[in-house]
C-alpha cells in the first residue's frame, strides 16, 4: 500500500459547515477523521481522494464529483447527494441512515456489502454497480439505470424498483420479497431467466 504524501493529508480537521464551491479541486488527497457536518457543498470536485472515518451527517452535495474516490467507516446520516458525479468510487464498512440521492451518475460504484436499508436512489445512474449482498430493505430504488449492474446476495425485501433497468437482476439470487416491480420489469426479469412471455 503506497504511503499517502503528508502535503496531502487533512487530518481531524474541523469542517463544520464549511462551504464548497466548483473552484474548490481536490486529487489524490487524504481526509482522515474529519467532521463534514452540515457541509454545504456546491459542485466541489474530489479525484482518486481517500475518506477515512469522515462524518458526513446532514451534508448536502450538490454538483459535486467524487470520481474513484474510496469511502472507509465514513458515517452518512442525514445525507443528500443530488446530480453528483461518483463514477468509479468505491464504499467499505460505511454507516447509512436517512441517505438520499437524487439524479447523477454512480456508474461503477462499488458498494457490497452495504446496508442501504430504507435508503432513497432515484433517477440515478448506476451502470455496472457492484451491490453485491447489500442490504437494500425498504429501499426506494425508482428511475434508475442499473444496467450490468451486479446483484448476487443482496435484500431486496419490501424495496421500491419501479422503472428501474433490472436487466442483470437474477431472482434466484437475491431475496426479493415484498419488492414492488412493474409489468414490464416483471417481463424482462422472467426473459432474462428463462421465461417465455407471450
Amino acid at each position: 500500500m503506497a504511503i499517502p504524501d503528508e502535503a496531502l493529508v487533512i487530518r481531524d480537521e474541523d469542517w463544520y459547515g464549511r462551504e464548497l464551491t466548483d473552484t474548490a479541486k481536490y486529487t489524490r488527497c487524504s481526509f482522515l477523521d474529519t467532521d463534514w457536518t452540515e457541509v454545504v457543498n456546491e459542485g466541489a470536485v474530489f479525484d482518486e481522494c481517500t475518506f477515512a472515518g469522515v462524518r458526513f451527517n446532514a451534508s448536502r452535495h450538490t454538483g459535486a464529483a467524487f470520481t474513484n474516490c474510496t469511502f472507509k467507516r465514513c458515517t452518512f446520516f442525514d445525507t443528500r447527494f443530488v446530480d453528483c458525479k461518483l463514477v468509479g468510487s468505491a464504499f467499505r464498512q460505511c454507516t447509512y441512515t436517512v441517505f438520499e440521492v437524487t439524479g447523477g451518475d454512480w456508474s461503477f460504484v462499488g458498494l457490497p456489502g452495504a446496508d442501504l436499508t430504507q435508503a432513497t436512489f432515484t433517477g440515478v445512474r448506476m451502470r455496472e454497480a457492484d451491490l453485491t449482498t447489500a442490504r437494500l430493505q425498504k429501499a426506494v430504488i425508482t428511475a434508475c439505470d442499473l444496467s450490468g449492474a451486479t446483484w448476487h446476495g443482496a435484500s431486496l425485501k419490501n424495496a421500491d424498483l419501479r422503472d428501474s433497468n433490472l436487466s442483470t437482476l437474477d431472482p434466484r439470487t437475491v431475496d426479493f420479497q415484498g419488492a414492488k416491480i412493474t409489468p414490464p420489469q416483471a417481463t424482462t426479469i422472467a426473459k432474462t431467466t428463462g421465461w417465455t412471455v407471450t
